[in-house]
């Protein structure tokens, strides 16, 4: 029993074929023939899907081929291939239906009794894409714009620490302003605690409550209220420029001037 060192793979040579209408274009990928069992053989398949983003269907081939049928005759215009260390599927004349993805697969099949049995496979895709028809035109441009898996851990690790290092400042700033603005904030709530204490008295913000006003009953009101400072009001009785206090007219009466003795003898 013979083991290879590699199993079956395949891969597509080139990713992206982009040909314009009416030329010939041929898909090519790559296989290594690492059979389990040096009396297996292995059989290519080729599948295809008109939608690009889809996986190819089991037993649809190109150009409505299908591979359920036994000794099935190729299209016309379609020719498959394969040797040793590729496989490849010719398309002569294509047409915008020919557009679309295209599978390749490698199966290693085991021929027990009669009965053939898939034991390894490997398979990849190739995307056609047809362009307009153009004079003098009769190639395909083969693309690959799929960056090495490695570049891309390394582009983004680079593009965080460039991040970080421009954010940098911009959190320095803001870091110092909220400290400029605790430190405004504590010195200000300690200038109204020492002016307060100063005073003799609670600050009512720093109490939490608010100044209580003094209420007076109706018959507070009513009744006179001695000065605070021992002064009479100028409501109190006697108090110059006050109304008396028996009805009186405000301004004082006159007093009858005694006839003179002269007058009365004459």
């Amino acid at each position: 029993m013979h083991h290879p060192q590699s199993p079956l793979t395949v891969s597509a040579a080139h990713l992206y074929y982009s040909c314009p209408e009416g030329v010939t274009a041929k898909l090519v990928c790559n296989q290594k023939n690492g059979k389990l069992y040096p009396e297996d053989f292995v059989r290519q398949r080729w599948l295809f899907t008109p939608h690009t983003d889809l996986h190819c269907k089991s037993g649809q081939g190109p150009r409505n081929l299908s591979h359920t049928q036994k000794d099935q005759v190729l299209p016309q215009g379609l020719e498959m291939g394969h040797t040793d260390g590729e496989m490849w599927v010719i398309l002569k004349n294509v047409t915008y239906a020919d557009q679309g993805r295209y599978c390749c697969m490698a199966l290693e099949v085991k021929n027990d009794h009669n009965h053939p049995t898939v034991v390894q496979n490997s398979h990849s895709h190739i995307i056609l894409h047809v362009t307009p028809r153009r004079t003098g035109t009769t190639d395909c441009t083969l693309l690959d714009p799929a960056p090495p898996a490695a570049s891309v851990p390394v582009a983004l690790a680079l593009a965080a620490c460039i991040l970080a290092l421009l954010s940098l400042p911009l959190i320095l700033v803001l870091v110092y302003k909220q400290r400029q603005n605790s430190h405004s904030n504590r010195r200000g709530q300690e200038l109204v605690r020492m002016d307060s204490e100063a005073q003799g008295h609670e600050n009512p913000v720093f109490l939490g409550g608010s100044p209580q006003t003094k209420t007076r009953t109706v018959s507070q009101i009513l009744t006179r209220q001695p000065s605070e400072t021992g002064r009479r009001l100028l409501s109190d009785p006697g108090t110059p420029l006050s109304p008396p206090a028996h009805g009186d007219v405000f301004f004082p009466s006159e007093d009858v001037i005694p006839e003179s003795p002269d007058l009365v003898q004459i």
